[in-house]
């Protein structure tokens, strides 16, 4: 057993336990797989992260992601809650902000006004959802064909479809049959003009990892950009996500000169200790 600086960051909400926590484990080389993924089961939290040196000289240090059910290559709120982690330990960057080495390769970050943003990484599978998936997703969610307006894979490395609907308020009334959820899904649809908000947003996670609803995801948000940014939705908007769950999250999106997406938000440290693993 050895024991490690430990933090609880909060992601994307700028009101104290709002947003979504993720357990970040400091200086973790020497942890077995079987270590880490025994403590993300414990924390029991939507994602657990642990910060490791890098394999890459461009990154400043590498992260492994695990969720009650398994490991991650990416995920957005443990990306910024990691690095904000990190960089209140006192990391130092090579450049002006981090670049983070994960499964998925290296992702690179900015400091944003109260928080951080990643440059959204390239989709890995994209296009229409077989009439298969589809079906057994609107089944599972509850909702009827005609009701989906559009639907394609919008997997950026943990696999998720999406799904828009016509309202924002059609998102936040489904309650959907989580056991019969094929893959993970994001659905997202319009708030009213005017809003504070363009879009509320909703991920659905397959039984197998032990989550029922992310209350707010950043490689979510990050895909659904690339999917509608520009078109259906503005090229940068803000996104609600975690209404249902009593969350108050809001994602920033972003589309600079060169086209790169930046998904940020809040980040703040609720928990500061150590942990014995």
């Amino acid at each position: 057993m050895s024991t490690r600086d430990f933090r609880q960051v909060d992601v994307f909400s700028t009101e104290p336990l709002r947003g979504n926590p993720v357990a970040v484990v400091h200086d973790a080389d020497g942890l077995g797989e079987d270590q880490m993924a025994a403590f993300a089961r414990w924390t029991n939290l939507s994602e657990t992260t642990f910060l490791l040196s890098p394999t890459d000289p461009a990154a400043d240090y590498r992260l492994r992601i695990f969720t009650p059910g398994g490991e991650l290559p990416f995920a957005g709120h443990p990306t910024l809650g990691s690095s904000h982690a990190w960089l209140a330990a006192g990391g130092t960057t090579k450049a002006d902000a981090p670049v983070q080495e994960c499964g998925a390769g290296l992702v690179q970050l900015r400091r944003t006004d109260g928080g951080l943003a990643f440059a959204a990484p390239p989709l890995i599978r994209s296009g229409p959802l077989e009439p298969s998936v589809l079906s057994a997703l609107t089944d599972a969610l509850g909702l009827r064909p005609e009701e989906v307006l559009d639907a394609a894979w919008v997997d950026n490395g943990p696999g998720w479809a999406g799904i828009r609907v016509g309202s924002a308020a059609q998102v936040l009334a489904l309650r959907p049959d989580h056991a019969a959820m094929p893959v993970k899904v994001g659905v997202v649809g319009p708030h009213p003009e005017g809003s504070e908000c363009a879009i509320e947003v909703r991920a659905f996670c397959e039984p197998a990892l032990s989550i029922a609803e992310d209350p707010v995801t950043g490689s979510l948000n990050a895909s659904i950009a690339q999917w509608l940014a520009g078109h259906v939705l503005p090229a940068s908007y803000i996104a609600a996500q975690g209404t249902v769950l009593g969350r108050r999250g809001r994602v920033q999106v972003e589309t600079d000169d060169d086209g790169v997406i930046w998904v940020g938000g809040a980040t703040r440290t609720s928990i500061t200790g150590t942990v014995d693993l």
